[in-house]
């Protein structure tokens, strides 16, 4: 037993030094390697680190600190769900994705935050600051005080939306103490971390962190992408009670991005079976700073090269398909495609600018789950007309057919005569007797009337002949209706 406790403090020692020896090397792979963090949130205990202190440019997951700091404002008072922000022309001149709103429209501090968290918007973001401190200026000191009291060491803050700008740098480290404190710090408003969609209008948009819904238990928080940064997540998930926050940085797409958060999680819900003989690797604030500037990414996803080029008005973009094959330590969990489900049905907060209504403002409906397939329908109108016009026709054809067969085995020879129609009063003619053209025809109805006994095979003949004349030309009638309906 003394030996074998030995051999494992040796070994634990040696796997300690390696670590140490990674922390310390890992600023030169920063600009060729994303940053990857898992932390348990009610703890702080670090699961996994990867480039975890490099400097990394933010993008909207800024605006993490902005609803931290506007949240704290209505818990302290000092603003209300209910109370009417105005959209600033510095608001106005913010880069997408945005609102889009005039100057002057009016927003309560609710709708706006929806908006920001979920959208994306940097105007509302603006609009938000300027509410809460009253200028970009005071407002961004308000974020680094802030981040200064939380123990960012590594933050700094310029404006509130994380548009590209001079001196706005975080790291993975910092965005998880963060996140930390916004669900320790404001748990009665952590629902704002993870609204699904928002419906303005008509339009229903979707949260640009797709964990939430496709992955069990995602619960938050925010997504961000400018040229420089490359695709970011802050993202949380909640499983039998026990929370986790993973940061991902620097990934070549929002799809890799999603899927790397994804593994993390199930890295850290699973548990490992070996973890005893992994150093451990303490907590997120104890995790040593590495000095340096950010990587710059602009070239990898915003260069020529690419493939689908992106562009910094940009928060979110589809997949690229490329770097999906590359997840350093989490080679051995489920495949990307078990790890999250397909989009389905999505419930979307209704948000508008003006005053709160009366109906309220935080009611949730359910989306449209089959928008896809309408705007497919309404994309291809003539299609659907032309569809019609062929049923119409087939169905024409159809009764022109089986009245041709009713004919056939009416006029059959040896065919039993049908009964004798009963005689009616003069008084009580059939209505489709009523006054037809002079014809050899009338004639034979003449002496019906009279009480002349007519014949059960000249009756069908006669009958055959009536519809044959009334069935004439079924394709130039359908032609000229179906066409009137397939120009409308």
């Amino acid at each position: 037993m003394p030996a074998k406790s030995a051999c494992v403090i040796r070994f634990r020692q040696a796997a300690a030094s390696l670590a140490l020896l990674a922390t310390l090397c890992a600023a030169p792979l920063a600009a060729r390697a994303e940053a990857l963090l898992l932390i348990e949130a009610a703890s702080g205990k670090v699961l996994h680190a990867e480039h975890a202190t490099n400097p990394w440019y933010p993008a909207s997951v800024t605006k993490l600190m902005t609803a931290y700091l506007t949240l704290k404002a209505v818990k302290e008072q000092r603003l209300s769900f209910d109370t009417l922000l105005t959209v600033s022309p510095t608001a106005v001149a913010q880069q997408p994705s945005k609102m889009g709103f005039a100057a002057g429209t009016q927003v309560t501090v609710d709708n706006a935050l929806k908006m920001m968290m979920v959208k994306s918007a940097n105007d509302m973001a603006v609009v938000l600051a300027e509410g809460v401190s009253g200028s970009i200026e005071a407002f961004a000191d308000d974020m680094n005080r802030a981040a200064q009291r939380l123990g960012m060491t590594q933050t700094s803050y310029v404006n509130p939306n994380g548009l590209p700008a001079e001196g706005q740098v975080t790291s993975a480290r910092d965005l998880a103490l963060l996140a930390r404190a916004i669900y320790h710090d404001l748990p009665e408003y952590e629902s704002y971390m993870s609204i699904p969609a928002i419906k303005f209008g008509r339009r229903v948009t979707r949260n640009f962190n797709s964990l939430i819904g496709r992955y069990p238990g995602a619960d938050g928080m925010k997504t961000g992408f400018i040229c420089a940064s490359g695709f970011n997540l802050v993202a949380s998930a909640t499983r039998d009670g026990k929370r986790l926050i993973a940061v991902v940085l620097g990934s070549p797409s929002s799809g890799v991005r999603a899927v790397k958060a994804a593994q993390l999680f199930e890295r850290g819900f699973s548990g490992n079976g070996l973890s005893w003989l992994t150093p451990s690797l303490g907590t997120v604030d104890a995790l040593p700073a590495v000095e340096g500037e950010p990587p710059n990414l602009r070239d990898e996803m915003c260069g020529p090269k690419r493939k689908r080029p992106a562009a910094d008005s940009l928060d979110d973009e589809a997949d690229s398909g490329q770097g999906v094959s590359l997840f350093a330590g989490l080679r051995n969990g489920p495949k990307p495609s078990e790890l999250l489900s397909a989009p389905g049905a999505v419930q979307a907060v209704v948000v508008y600018a003006g005053p709160k209504r009366p109906d309220g403002a935080r009611a949730i409906v359910e989306a449209e789950t089959q928008k896809p397939a309408r705007r497919s329908a309404a994309a291809k109108p003539k299609a659907e007309a032309k569809d019609k016009l062929a049923q119409r026709h087939k169905d024409a054809a159809r009764s022109k057919q089986a009245t041709r067969q009713q004919a056939k085995s009416e006029t059959k020879p040896g065919a039993k005569p049908q009964a004798k129609p009963e005689a009616k009063s003069e008084t009580r003619p059939k209505p489709a007797a009523a006054k037809p053209p002079a014809n050899p025809k009338d004639k034979a109805k003449d002496k019906s009337k009279d009480g002349t006994k007519v014949s059960a095979k000249t009756e069908a003949k006669t009958e055959v002949k009536t519809e044959a004349k009334s069935t004439a030309k079924p394709g130039v009638r359908g032609n000229s209706r179906g066409t009137a309906r397939d120009d409308e």
